[in-house]
């Protein structure tokens, strides 16, 4: 307990401490510190746990080597591409030969198991079973089902990892799209990319270790920056979103009339003043600050290089299509997400709108396929 810096005595947190490590508390709530841990942010608060107490009883060399049976780290860098209104499965990799079977029937209260309907089918008075109107083929040596959709995915089956038994309990987008994005269905929580640059640090000086890009002019199911934000982490850790403009990140470059040298010489003076500031109040938002005018100024010069693909071979658009050359879209977008990473960018994000496909299935998801596939 103590007082809090805004206000009255923060209280203690009692929890029970009937565990081999402590002993002396009563718990009301029936669970042990390791419990508690263990369902503290999906389970996030016992990995911390058995990460500390590992580090008290590890030769200070050690400790970032892997445990035993676990194989070496090999990652660096992340690039997730999030389909952002939910592709239709059983129509791109999870192959029902079954449901083709039954396509028409209706749909068994086996089933259903008396279940509650959507809004949207609620008023439904049939509820017939639909197979997928495209053709599957298995691919690779793993013997991958994927359908004709997605013929340079196919490719490098193998290279694949599908998880089929993933679920969340929302039954709405934002919801889901929230728990994707942060383990937790409400608003608040950090974003995957804050975790990692909050934990992990920036391996280059000047670029964000966390950058977002939404393909330009999509519609659908909205994206809100929290999805990408850092939640109650400092707001340095927030993810920095790349347009497809001719400021790729706003608020970046200087008003006309200021050039680099003069821009310098105000930074290191408002700085000067912002330590001033620190040395009396302490306050976690003014390192933020500081932090964010040193990136932004090396930002200045590293953006320009690495969102201009004229160095890029004519090799790499055979790769990623013709559309990759088209600023905001999905191609061009997963082509600069590739240089970010070749920079030493941590975690990169792309979101693709337009997913959700409640009419004329068979055609939009052709066209998301389209867009999707090569790049």
């Amino acid at each position: 307990g103590g007082p809090s810096a805004t206000g009255p005595p923060i209280p203690n947190l009692h929890f029970p401490m009937n565990s081999p490590l402590c002993t002396g508390f009563d718990s009301p709530l029936g669970l042990s510190r390791r419990g508690f841990l263990n369902t503290f942010g999906m389970g996030l608060g016992s990995i911390a746990l058995a990460d500390m107490l590992k580090a008290e009883t590890t030769p200070i060399a050690d400790r970032r080597s892997p445990a035993e049976g676990h194989p070496a780290p090999k990652a660096k860098r992340v690039i997730f591409l999030f389909q952002a209104g939910g592709p239709s499965q059983i129509d791109l990799f999870d192959h029902k030969p079954q449901l083709l079977k039954d396509h028409g029937k209706e749909l068994p209260d086996s089933i259903r198991k008396g279940q509650r309907l959507t809004a949207m089918s609620g008023n439904q008075a049939s509820l017939p079973l639909v197979g997928s109107p495209f053709k599957f083929a298995q691919h690779g040596d793993s013997g991958a089902w994927i359908s004709d959709l997605l013929p340079h995915t196919s490719k490098i089956a193998d290279d694949l990892c599908f998880v089929k038994s993933m679920h969340t309990e929302a039954i709405n987008h934002g919801p889901g799209v929230t728990f994707m994005q942060t383990g937790s269905q409400f608003p608040g929580r950090p974003s995957i990319g804050a975790w990692l640059d909050y934990g992990l640090g920036s391996m280059n000086n000047d670029l964000p270790s966390f950058v977002v890009m939404v393909t330009k002019g999509k519609g659908g199911q909205p994206l809100v920056s929290r999805l990408w934000g850092s939640g109650f982490l400092p707001g340095k850790h927030d993810g920095v979103r790349f347009r497809a403009d001719k400021d790729a990140v706003l608020y970046l470059n200087s008003p006309d009339g200021i050039d680099r040298a003069n821009r310098r010489k105000v930074l290191d003076k408002i700085q000067e003043l912002h330590q001033i500031q620190l040395e009396n109040t302490s306050d976690p938002a003014l390192e933020t600050r500081i932090a964010q005018y040193e990136m932004a100024f090396n930002m200045q010069k590293s953006i320009p290089d690495v969102t201009d693909l004229s160095d890029e071979p004519e090799s790499t658009f055979e790769l990623y299509g013709e559309d990759a050359r088209k600023p905001g879209t999905y191609a061009a977008n997963a082509l600069l997400a590739r240089r970010l990473a070749e920079r030493d960018v941590r975690f990169i994000q792309l979101y693709h709108q337009g997913w959700d496909q409640h009419g004329n299935l068979p055609k939009a998801i052709r066209t998301q396929c389209r867009e999707t596939d090569r790049a």
